[in-house]
């Protein structure tokens, strides 16, 4: 649980924008759970702003080749010694302190702090075929430069050999002397999926001496790759980017992945029983005003309805996706802050045991349930949750027995102790569900 900055900053946040940010994570919202304070792409690019044209970026990379923060926009990574220039290219010293000083205040404000990288080596160093930290290697000996990644021009690929290796675990380590506590790697889950690059940078974790958070990007992962991912990854993405739609504005739309067609994804991945610390991602929540500089498209309010947004969270928190906002938070409105603070949503989300199916056959295939069961409650029994969401553009009327949803165990007649979370209504007993739910919306009801 936490904050992204990609789905209101893009490539261009500055540690002052994180920090603000931060400081609202801390106030409101940390106290429910959120946590994590991640900085998305960019933050290695000295004029982000001209990300169309490629050619003209330039990068800020210390002397063993690696991406460092750009000073201008976080002061606190100043390096060391002054910032000399190659050939139109910042070169630092190796020294550099990095995000090491931000991560120290994330951690003062008892946050835990997160950083986005393509899957690769800079391009950039490869021309210049830097020497890689710790090794006898250079930037050459580990470069696949046929393996650039299709829709990011800043890295190539690197190989399946020694100087691979000793180039990840240079980085890693680079990471952890930062005292990052989580790493979302790009292009690397799906188009492509690369197995050795994934096994490669888990190895570099393990040997960097400090725990991190793994999280693959983009999706869709294929669900094939389950057990492989699983046992290397910590979180992995099943879906291309999730943003503030609805459904597909053409046949076969995947990105942006609309909100309708999660329902059949996450289905696909509730096949599978993954340990603590494993988690099918169904990517970030673009909730609240997504501005100055969103990821994609224009800067704006989250065009999801308010019942599509009570969607999105409570189908997050029912398939055990974690919870990553992409909202500015500085600009949180009280609407969408009682939306991220409903305890019971939440205790869902951390806590259950996922069952999902869609409840085809009755008057209209438009009906998906999804069921999870929590730890136990003060009854002794196992608590179970029950999401009902209506995919059609009308109203719907649900009149089912109790049994039909799922809200009663074998050999019960009768759900007790039923709250409607949403609505905040509490019914002793209850034997038949009859709700109606608007259009895109959902009711959760929490039995216990």
């Amino acid at each position: 649980m936490g904050w992204n900055s990609w789905d209101a900053y893009g490539l261009t946040i500055s540690e002052a924008q994180f920090q603000a940010n931060a400081a609202v994570l801390r106030d409101k919202l940390l106290p429910y759970g959120w946590r994590y304070a991640v900085i998305d792409e960019g933050w290695y690019m000295r004029n982000p702003q001209d990300r169309p044209k490629p050619e003209t970026l330039i990068y800020q990379i210390d002397g063993f080749g690696r991406y460092v923060p750009v000073p201008d926009r976080f002061p606190s990574a100043m390096p060391l010694h002054p910032v000399t220039t190659v050939q139109g290219q910042s070169v630092v010293d190796q020294n550099s302190r990095g995000f090491l000083d931000l991560a120290n205040w994330v951690h003062t404000q008892d946050l835990l702090f997160g950083i986005h990288i393509v899957r690769g080596i800079p391009r950039e160093s490869v021309r210049r075929n830097l020497p890689i930290a710790n090794s006898h290697f250079h930037a050459d000996d580990a470069a696949d430069t046929h393996d650039g990644c299709p829709w990011d021009p800043t890295n190539w690929g690197v190989k399946d050999n020694a100087a691979g290796q000793a180039w990840y675990d240079s980085l890693m380590k680079q990471y952890a002397a930062w005292r990052v506590d989580l790493i979302k790697v790009d292009c690397i889950a799906d188009r492509p999926y690369k197995l050795s690059e994934i096994r490669m940078i888990r190895r570099a974790i393990d040997k960097a001496g400090r725990p991190m958070v793994l999280s693959l990007s983009p999706g869709p992962t294929n669900p094939s790759h389950a057990a492989e991912v699983a046992s290397l990854a910590n979180m992995w993405r099943i879906s291309d980017d999730f943003w503030d739609t609805w459904s597909a504005s053409k046949p076969g739309q995947t990105f942006p992945q609309p909100l309708k067609g999660q329902f059949d994804r996450l289905a696909q991945w509730s096949a599978f029983t993954f340990h603590s610390g494993q988690w099918p991602d169904a990517d970030m929540l673009p909730l609240g005003e997504l501005r100055p500089s969103p990821g994609w498209g224009e800067p704006r309010r989250s065009r999801l309805t308010p019942d599509e947004q009570k969607t999105v969270i409570t189908l997050w928190a029912i398939t055990q996706s974690p919870l990553i906002l992409g909202a500015n938070l500085t600009m949180l409105d009280a609407a969408t802050l009682r939306l991220l603070t409903n305890r019971d949503v939440l205790a869902i989300d951390q806590t259950a045991v996922v069952r999902g199916r869609s409840m085809k056959g009755f008057e209209t295939g438009d009906l998906r349930v999804w069921r999870a069961e929590l730890p136990p409650a003060k009854s002794g029994h196992n608590a179970i949750a029950v999401g009902l969401f209506n995919l059609s553009d009308n109203p719907m009327a649900v009149d089912r027995s109790a049994s039909e949803v799922g809200l009663l165990r074998a050999g019960e007649s009768e759900a007790r102790g039923v709250l409607d979370v949403w609505a905040g209504k509490q019914t002793p007993r209850m034997q038949r569900v009859r709700v109606t739910i608007p259009p895109h919306g959902c009711v959760l009801l929490l039995e216990r």
